[in-house]
């Protein structure tokens, strides 16, 4: 039996590296995993208990998995598109060990606690790493709300413009302030996908010209939208109201200024950005190149380097992927047709090599790293007890990644279902060797190990005590 074998048949281990992140540090430990948790942290001279079994890895990097809180599985409904087995077999390839499924672009959506409880129910078998789920809030779902917090989603999401598919329609101002206090009673985050159109003119032609998709989508729809919801969130609180606001995918770097201020006059607002807007720029894509499509467009390069500063004072928090795959026949890849094409990034696989490459070149370090995918992403999902540290008490979730290693990204390393992304033919840096999700070995050297072992997490929604 391997030793790979061996820690998954008794999940007791200990793993021993003279660089393991632990917080905000880097230092020389031991690991001991328990029965999936990790039980404690040894100086690297100190010996465990004979009966564990300790594997030097020397001087691999050992991190806590990554937690991506936005990736679109499309189970069930659209499973043609992606689906719980290959999504997260990608995902355990690059290092992640906790995914937040989206509650669209599955059909049904996820707005009502019955289309959760077919979405649980869709996913027995497939998952390779532990799994929670956002719920949807469309105009006619205002009354399924409680009730499908109270069957255990995440947190809730919704559109300020049109979300690509018809069964998942945009809320208005009435809708977005009736959920706050039903939100806030659980103490749950509502999540915003922040465009609005106020001039609501014909889209103009786009064809396969970049520039004018680019245009078609301006950072104003974002700014816009981000100051409305700040507004209503002001008026909640004005009323005694505390809701949890979140924007997904920040796109425009514009609207940083606007966040900050809501935050320092006491409004819970947050933000994620994504790997394609901090690596990628609009004035290096090429014409018909619809794999580079997403909504918001990835903007220019100055505005790249922005969110990069908003990311370092702390106004944008996290890094998530907004894994948002379709069909190759959806993405028109063929034909260059960026009018038509699906508005979405495949590249769950390779974010934490992507902006590993970009952040060691900005001087930021493995820690602050693993806190914007692991540690930060962890406590807004409310999953930060146990998971997004390496730490006694937290799930064994855990990585051995190779810092200085490079590779190219290729279509035939893809694991996720349609082997297609903008990042085709990229060099990167970092290698994840190994992932083990609660200690279990799940992928090491390029392969899946075994079968899937990952959990649903449901939250236990309760209503928040008012002192």
């Amino acid at each position: 039996m391997s030793d790979i074998e061996t820690m998954k048949a008794s999940n007791t281990f200990a793993l021993k590296s003279r660089r393991v992140i632990i917080g905000n540090t880097v230092r020389a430990a031991i690991v001991v995993v328990k029965n999936g948790e990790i039980s404690e942290l040894l100086d690297f001279s100190e010996t465990p208990d004979t009966r564990i079994e300790v594997e030097d890895i020397g001087d691999k990097v050992l991190a806590p998995g990554l937690v991506d809180t936005h990736v679109h599985i499309n189970e069930p409904g659209r499973t043609e598109w992606e689906g719980f087995n290959t999504a997260t077999q990608s995902a355990a390839a690059g290092g992640i060990t906790t995914v937040v499924d989206m509650p669209l672009n599955c059909t049904p959506v996820t707005t009502t606690a019955e289309a959760l409880q077919q979405k649980l129910d869709s996913l027995q078998g497939k998952l390779w790493i532990d799994c929670g789920f956002w719920g949807g809030l469309v105009p006619d779902s205002i009354g399924h709300l409680e009730a499908l917090i109270q069957a255990g989603v995440l947190g809730v999401k919704s559109f300020t413009i049109h979300s690509g598919i018809d069964d998942f329609p945009q809320v208005d101002e009435g809708h977005i302030r009736a959920a706050i206090p039903i939100l806030a009673k659980y103490n749950v985050p509502y999540l915003i996908h922040a465009e609005l159109d106020k001039e609501g003119k014909e889209p103009p032609d786009i064809g396969k010209c970049y520039q004018s998709f680019l245009r078609s989508r301006p950072r104003s729809w974002e700014n816009d939208a981000v100051e409305l919801i700040i507004t209503l969130a002001r008026e909640a609180k004005a009323n005694g109201v505390d809701g949890k606001f979140h924007i997904v995918h920040l796109s425009s770097a514009e609207a940083i200024p606007a966040i900050r201020r809501a935050r320092e006059q006491g409004i819970l607002l947050t933000a994620e950005s994504c790997p394609h807007y901090l690596t990628l720029f609009a004035e290096a894509i090429a014409d018909g190149k619809t794999v580079f499509k997403c909504c918001p467009p990835i903007r220019e390069d100055e505005n790249r380097h922005a969110l990069w500063q908003g990311l370092a004072d702390g106004i944008v928090e996290f890094i998530v992927s907004d894994h948002s795959p379709c069909t190759p026949q959806l993405k028109h890849i063929a034909s260059g047709d960026l009018e038509h094409a699906w508005g979405g990034i495949s590249s769950l696989q390779f974010g934490l090599s992507i902006i590993w490459s970009e952040a060691s070149q900005r001087g930021y370090s493995l820690p602050q790293i693993f806190d914007w995918m692991a540690t930060r992403p962890a406590i807004f999902a409310g999953l930060g007890d146990y998971k997004g540290k390496i730490a006694p008490g937290y799930d064994a979730d855990l990585l051995i990644f190779d810092d200085s290693a490079e590779y190219v990204i290729d279509a035939e390393m893809i694991k996720y279902r349609h082997k297609i992304t903008p990042y085709e033919g990229r060099r990167v840096s970092g290698v994840v060797e190994r992932t083990y999700v609660r200690g279990i070995p799940v992928y090491a050297e390029g392969m899946l190990l075994g079968t899937p072992v990952g959990h649903s997490l449901l939250a236990k929604n309760q209503i928040k005590s008012v002192a």
